[in-house]
């Protein structure tokens, strides 16, 4: 197929062009490579896929309403996954227009053009915080997300509402994936597992918020990568089952879906970091400190329908994943 993959910069847009043009697909990468964190790693990410058969990257804003559209009619895609976004909850505390301008204006030109190319299927990334003030475990597709603690998070719901205008109104098939908590070699600096890797091999000590008290559905990359490519592969389509007056929240009579894609086994801050230094071989200073501003306590994916609908379930342990990424990173910092 031609895809158009955006953010192939980022962490998970990286992994997904290899994977598809390691398969034949044809690609053309979007980034608009900002400085959000460290470009070393993104312009790194880059040169692996540099030069690759059948792809072709091109560097542009999302928010960049002309030249959406014009890449849109040139490519034509066949099918559309939608990775690059502002992202980060903590961030958004201090730079909320950031968001609002990659994350809803940007994700507006991405309908657009799949909406006037007759794009056959538009897969486009969500986030575990739209679940919010939500505290119901495990985390399910059908259940109410009208509490986000974030305004990243209320970016990821609005692209969730909009898509869905847009299957409604021209029959578009869009796919929501909600992510939850992806690491992994290639990983961003600015989350936790990288952040403390860093910090530990320096000999600095790490912040330890929610008194380490934290649960995340950790997800190695290679199992989002995998769900990405089987939701691409399978065109949304509507729920027969649907009806307006006893409505599931994560289909519609639409052809509008919404999974999410977890490890379903949510793992305490603390045995990360002690997983972590068995891996280093050192042990961590760490600093324990209250739970931030737009935080939650815990995530924990119920992945029922997406074992249901695509036969798929992550099952990389949180010991084999943070192996891979310190392998990764001794490599690649030692290069340097």
């Amino acid at each position: 197929m031609k895809l158009l993959v955006t953010g192939t910069a980022g962490f998970i847009g990286f992994h997904l062009a290899k994977r598809l043009l390691d398969r034949g697909d044809q690609v053309v990468g979007l980034d608009n490579v900002n400085n959000y964190y460290d470009v070393r790693i993104k312009h790194a990410r880059m040169a692996q896929l540099d030069g690759r058969p059948n792809y072709r990257f091109i560097k542009m804003d999302l928010q960049d309403r002309d030249g959406i559209a014009r890449i849109f009619a040139e490519v034509q895609p066949e099918r559309v996954v939608h990775l690059a976004a502002q992202a980060g909850v903590r961030y958004s505390l201090t730079n909320p227009h950031a968001y609002i301008d990659s994350n809803i204006v940007g994700f507006i030109n991405i309908l657009e053009g799949c909406q006037h190319n007759s794009v056959e299927h538009l897969v486009y990334a969500s986030s575990s915080s739209v679940y919010g003030a939500n505290t119901q475990l495990p985390f399910s597709i059908n259940q109410n997300v009208d509490h986000p603690v974030s305004l990243y998070a209320a970016t990821k719901k609005a692209n969730e509402l909009m898509a869905h205008t847009y299957s409604h109104l021209y029959r578009l098939p869009t796919t929501g994936l909600r992510f939850f908590t992806v690491y992994g070699p290639w990983g961003r600096p600015d989350m936790a597992l990288f952040i403390f890797t860093k910090a530990i091999l320096e000999g600095r000590p790490i912040d330890v918020f929610n008194f380490g008290r934290m649960r995340r559905d950790f997800t190695y990359i290679d199992d989002i990568v995998e769900g990405v490519v089987r939701v691409t592969d399978k065109i949304a389509s509507p729920d027969p089952d649907w009806n307006g007056v006893t409505a599931k929240a994560g289909t519609s009579n639409a052809p509008w879906r919404l999974y999410n894609i977890g490890n379903n086994s949510p793992v305490e801050l603390l045995h990360m970091i002690a997983t972590l230094e068995r891996s280093l071989g050192t042990s961590a200073d760490k600093r324990m400190l209250p739970i931030q501003p737009g935080d939650v306590p815990a995530t924990y994916a119920d992945i029922d329908a997406l074992v249901h609908d695509l036969d798929f379930r992550p099952a990389t342990t949180i010991e084999d994943g943070i192996s891979n990424f310190v392998y990764w990173y001794r490599e690649f910092y030692g290069r340097e």
